[in-house]
């Protein structure tokens, strides 16, 4: 029997991996926002329908929430780890903001902070989503001041986090990793002179 007419078999279709739908929406919503990212455009890049979709994340929402916990997790600055290394609280905060600075411009695609970018979304549940992580890295710092400057914890962290949120608002409009850590270190000698006149 000749077998020159027979069919090539069809290969098994790619099994959906929700661990690497939530990294490619991460992408998505970073690069965009999350006003910017329909379900549409979401289930299109994902490779699902609409009711796969929803079967596999509940919602827009939902799964904008789980993108966040993975960036806290994975890709956004590691706040703990810099804050609890053995070192002075002036080299740490100046650190903080360093590494803030090349976060932010890693991705030429998905600049400044996902979290930060979050809390000016249109939709209210998904700007307090955003909200409440950023709420919690804003604890993590001013509760790390209040270890050494009690008194002037608020004010350092204002400080800490303002800077912060135009690191990320300048990596959005393109400017450069130099002008980025440039400001961040001249925060950094500002946060310096005000821990020594404490000291």
């Amino acid at each position: 029997m000749s077998t020159t007419n027979k069919s090539a078999p069809r290969g098994r279709p790619r099994r959906f991996d929700p661990d690497e739908a939530i990294a490619q929406a991460q992408r998505l919503f970073h690069e965009k926002g999350y006003d910017g990212v329909s379900v549409a455009v979401l289930t299109q890049a994902l490779g699902i329908r609409p009711p796969s979709f929803y079967a596999a994340f509940g919602s827009k929402l939902e799964l904008y929430e789980r993108v966040l916990e993975r960036y806290i997790s994975t890709g956004a600055l590691l706040l703990r780890e810099i804050l609890e290394a053995e070192q002075s609280l002036a080299v740490a905060l100046t650190q903080v903001l360093e590494e803030a600075a090349r976060s932010y411009a890693a991705d030429p695609s998905a600049t400044g902070c996902l979290v930060l970018e979050g809390t000016h979304c249109d939709d209210p549940q998904a700007r307090a989503a955003a909200d409440r992580h950023h709420q919690a890295a804003q604890t993590l710092i001013r509760t790390h001041i209040a270890a050494c400057q009690p008194q002037r914890a608020q004010e350092l962290a204002d400080f800490v986090i303002t800077t912060m949120a135009g690191l990320s608002a300048s990596a959005r409009h393109g400017q450069s990793l130099e002008r980025l850590l440039a400001s961040a270190r001249l925060a950094g000698l500002a946060l310096t002179q005000a821990l020594a006149a404490d000291g």
